[in-house]
């Protein structure tokens, strides 16, 4: 229920037909895996990702989306062919058996869960043959399209790197851009597929009361960029959090301190274990700090941060304190781009 709010709240649904791709479309990096086994990267052109789900047609802007699992859409043009197929094969004439076996086998992956959805159904009635059966012919049909039998027959997007929602993703193909010229991949061929989205600037917010590096329980805030080793990242915060357990002092992205001294006048002042102008890489309290994947080592951004990736996995961002107070208020806004 989680997944589903989420994406109804956060993603636009729309009553009428939209065509896929239908918003600004961008050049993205991703890495596909085939239902062969090959795998290939590169880049293609996306844009937002339209999902026609049983809640409605959802509008899931690009930036958001970390992976995708392509299910079986089934092709409802063949079905009558298909059906009378099945029902040939009941027929006395082994040659007719056949002949409706040896067709079912070289249909396309769109066919396999009309085969499924028929032989399972009330209306199928088992022949009395077991030399040519529609049984034994899907098993031979999935073995040629390299199908198991977990493929669903919805293709399954996965939001944020956290979120999934099951639905049909209608598009027929990917130009992929590798370093060995442009493939076209038809999606019937392609089993999964991860997104590298290197788009626009995305803002988060860090609460001083919660996204604390010390908070063992949702103190490190999930971006959802999924990030590869060497990309760029580049990240930008501003605002002012007060941490409780450090005498209510006010502090910046760059561990600077905003105090009050006597005489009511204001001035920034360095109460930290670390001087702010240090260089160190080791953060100081109230740095903003990122790691790469669940269990990463943190790493200072600090107010203004520009690098490369040293690991491959979801971005997370925290705020640094040793000690967690739920008394801290204030927050900071985190810009980050990677390319």
């Amino acid at each position: 229920m989680k997944k589903i709010i989420l994406l109804l709240v956060s993603y636009t649904l729309y009553p009428t037909p939209y065509a896929l791709f239908a918003q600004t479309k961008v050049e993205t990096e991703v890495r596909v895996l085939l239902r062969d086994g090959s795998s290939f990267s590169g880049k293609t052109v996306m844009g937002n990702v339209i999902l026609v789900t049983a809640y409605g047609r959802l509008d899931i802007p690009l930036e958001h989306v970390t992976a995708m699992d392509m299910g079986i859409t089934p092709d409802k043009s063949n079905e009558n062919k298909i059906i009378n197929l099945i029902k040939q094969m009941a027929n006395s004439s082994a040659d007719m058996r056949k002949s409706a076996y040896e067709e079912l086998t070289k249909l396309n992956i769109g066919d396999i869960q009309i085969i499924s959805d028929f032989i399972y159904s009330e209306k199928y009635v088992a022949a009395e043959f077991t030399d040519f059966t529609p049984e034994a012919a899907l098993i031979e049909l999935k073995a040629s399209l390299n199908i198991d039998d977990s493929v669903s027959d919805k293709d399954v997007i996965t939001i944020d790197g956290e979120y999934t929602m099951g639905g049909t993703y209608d598009f027929k193909k990917i130009d992929l851009k590798t370093e060995y010229g442009t493939l076209l991949l038809p999606k019937e061929k392609i089993e999964h597929m991860d997104v590298f989205y290197g788009g626009s600037e995305r803002a988060f917010v860090l609460l001083g009361n919660k996204h604390i590096s010390a908070n063992v329980n949702g103190g490190w805030f999930r971006t959802g960029i999924i990030l590869k080793r060497g990309q760029k990242i580049s990240i930008h915060a501003s605002g002012e959090i007060m941490l409780a357990s450090l005498s209510n002092s006010k502090y910046k992205p760059d561990g600077t301190i905003s105090g009050t001294v006597s005489g009511g006048s204001t001035e920034e002042k360095d109460e930290n274990d670390y001087a702010v102008s240090s260089g160190s890489t080791y953060p100081i309290y109230g740095n903003v700090v990122y790691k790469i994947g669940e269990s990463g080592t943190m790493m200072k951004a600090g107010a203004k941060f520009n690098g490369n990736a040293k690991g491959a996995g979801i971005l997370y961002i925290s705020v640094y304190e040793t000690v967690y107070n739920t008394a801290n208020t204030g927050s900071y806004l985190v810009k980050i781009s990677v390319k």
